[in-house]
């Protein structure tokens, strides 16, 4: 039997989950169909998706179409939750692109198809909600086609739109927009002699190399279209494949918690075979399998084993994370969507036990890598990362309903960075001046291109010393830079180790090794700290701010008003054009009036605009005070500070 591993996406409420439960029913899956707004869905589980009628998590559900085994992988449309997103799709075999007929092509459908061409992710797209007054098809067709720039396929057409008798009906497909790719095809259409079996076997080929994207119309609530769209996923997307006898290879999209507080690894298995009681390398050390499960008809079921092409949940691996590979790595797995550029501390109820919260929120961010957890011991706080103000109040809720844990947040603020303005160099000698500990290290601090990141090299020789104590100064720098002069991380810059120096292991006649007269790993992590932020003190660092890229689209007649309000909050349109009765700006804006503006454009474009943002670079602070994050390290800017807290006193 063959397997496909199928991903639903879309923007918010373009009808995903709807989709999936007509999907289920006209497979037999289900009996009845759930309703988002009634929160009775089978892939909406937790109790804050069914309240606010959107997916947040993604889930799983297999059904079988004749001889093929489809696992379906619902996921979140919102854009607070594109990280849940983003790790579905290493996992894909193919995808199908839901888009409204009422309205069209919206911000995140854009992201979306941009993001599934990049990755060559074969991709049906299924105009939803035709039965709905408004609903339209060949302007949905040129929006397609036009803001996707992508070559799409009508697969038939649509009787009854915007009524609830309205239909799909499968025709002919277009033979002009497959010769585009295909010269013999394009020969054989000039002839004439160009027969309907050749052009469907042309139509899988160029869907399976994302050449092209077959357009299917209907309606998940009335079923319209679907059947189609499901002999379409069968005949055109292709197959899992892997070969079960190779080397394991497999990827983890998913961890949640069970009912006793088990972990549960959701993982794509590319190659091999997984058993219980295998011992796997994982990237915390090695994993024991203590149990399997394995998708199929609607549910999981326990199994002893997964072979590769499947999804499975796993028991056992403790000290797993999202994107964590098992076995050999499949391919990078890396960021596709922007990492998050806002920051909020989370503040405890008056009757919420603090241990209780950070222990929960740990959890949370082992089920989403990219929500950031910093916790500061002096002030007792805890901040998170995020996306948007949607996705706290998801954190919030989730605390209360599975946690029991009230909380309530501190105004959002963006995620700002640091880069050395400049070249400093600094270094201590052991014994020399105020240096307390058994080491010498000397480092050069200098800037990189932006995107660089941190490098780390060496100007002294590498047998000068034991390798371990370089890989503690190595490992100090990196994690001291994570708060540089204003408490923000350090980023795009070149550290290089000037000096080193060390005593070797001392001891007396007829007695042991000497501590007080020998170096160790801990002189070199201790005294890293205070030389790199001297160096850094000597460079000086420059703080940076997110920017989005923006796009707004609205009438053209509400530019007037736009232009001062955009001015207000720091938008500064790059490029402005007009469309007819439209016009459409690009600009960049500050990661912090992201969430202002979004409130402010329906009002603005009589609620006709269309705002799409997503993170694009970080920009030099220049307007207001640079802004400073508290330190949450052991602050080597203040030297007896920082020496009482290491040492337990204030020098030699």
């Amino acid at each position: 039997m063959h397997l496909l591993n199928l991903g639903i996406l879309a923007h918010v409420d373009a009808g995903k989950t709807s989709l999936t439960e007509r999907l289920l029913h006209s497979v037999g899956i289900i009996d009845e169909i759930g309703s988002v707004d009634a929160g009775s869905t089978q892939t909406d589980t937790l109790a804050l998706e069914r309240q606010r009628g959107i997916t947040i998590k993604s889930a799983v559900v297999s059904f079988p179409v004749d001889d093929v085994t489809v696992n379906l992988i619902d996921t979140p449309g919102h854009p607070d939750f594109i990280a849940e997103v983003e790790r579905v799709l290493g996992v894909l075999d193919g995808a199908v692109l839901v888009v409204s007929a009422v309205e069209g092509v919206q911000a995140q459908t854009r992201i979306l198809m941009r993001t599934l061409r990049r990755l060559g992710i074969p991709t049906l797209v299924f105009v939803n909600k035709i039965d709905r007054r408004g609903a339209r098809d060949a302007d949905v067709l040129r929006e397609l086609t036009e803001r996707l720039s992508a070559p799409v396929v009508p697969m038939g057409t649509v009787t009854d739109l915007g009524t609830g008798s309205a239909a799909f009906h499968p025709g002919p497909v277009p033979e002009d927009v497959l010769t585009d790719h295909d010269d013999d095809l394009l020969a054989a259409y000039v002839d004439g002699t160009l027969a309907p079996a050749r052009v469907r076997d042309a139509l899988r080929a160029q869907t399976r190399r994302t050449l092209v994207h077959p357009v299917y119309f209907g309606s998940a609530a009335t079923g319209a279209g679907v059947p189609a769209l499901i002999a379409a996923i069968k005949e055109l997307l292709p197959a899992a494949d892997g070969d079960p006898e190779g080397p394991l290879s497999a990827t983890v999209f998913k961890v949640e918690r069970g009912p006793a507080g088990e972990k549960i690894a959701y993982a794509r298995l590319f190659s091999g075979t997984l058993r219980t009681r295998d011992r796997i390398p994982v990237a915390q050390g090695e994993g024991r399998v203590t149990a399997i499960s394995v998708f199929g008809h609607g549910t999981d079921v326990r199994h002893e084993s997964v072979p590769a092409g499947r999804i499975a949940r796993l028991w056992g691996l403790t000290g797993i994370r999202v994107g964590d590979t098992l076995g050999e790595p499949h391919k990078e797995y890396g960021h596709f969507f922007a990492p998050p550029t806002l920051e909020t501390v989370v503040v405890p109820g008056p009757d919420t036990d603090r241990r209780s919260l950070h222990l929960a929120l740990t959890q949370l961010a082992e089920q989403d890598p990219l929500i950031g957890l910093r916790h500061d011991e002096v002030r007792q706080e805890t901040s998170v990362s995020l996306y948007g103000e949607v996705q706290k109040e998801v954190v919030q809720a989730t605390l209360a309903d599975e946690y029991g844990l009230h909380v309530t947040f501190r105004e959002t603020t963006p995620l700002c960075v640091e880069r050395p303005v400049g070249t400093g160099e600094a270094a201590e000698f052991i014994k020399k001046g105020a240096n307390p500990f058994l080491a010498t290290v000397g480092l050069r601090v200098e800037p990189a291109p932006p995107g660089a990141g941190v490098t780390f090299g060496l100007e002294v020789e590498l047998g000068a010393m034991p390798y371990a104590f370089f890989k503690a100064v190595e490992d100090t720098v990196r994690a001291t830079l994570g708060q540089g002069l204003h408490g923000w991380q350090v980023t795009d810059c070149a550290v290089t180790m000037t000096h080193s120096g060390y005593w070797p292991r001392q001891s007396h006649a007829h007695q042991g090794f000497d501590k007080s007269m020998s170096s160790t790993g801990y002189d070199f992590r201790g005294l890293t700290p205070l030389v790199l932020v001297e160096a850094l003190r000597r460079a000086g660092t420059r703080v940076y701010e997110p920017m989005h890229r923006f796009r707004l689209e609205a009438p053209a007649d509400t530019l007037g008003g736009l232009l001062p309000v955009l001015a207000a909050l720091r938008a500064v349109p790059r490029t402005t054009e007009t469309r007819g009765g439209r016009c459409v700006l690009e600009g960049a804006v500050p990661a912090a009036r992201v969430h202002g503006l979004e409130q402010r454009v329906p009002g603005l474009t009589r609620g006709e605009g269309e705002w799409e943002s997503a993170f694009d670079h970080h920009a030099p602070v220049v307007h207001g005070t640079v802004p400073e994050r508290p330190r949450t390290d052991h602050n080597p800017l203040n030297r007896k500070e920082y020496l009482l807290n290491v040492t337990g006193r204030t020098g030699a």
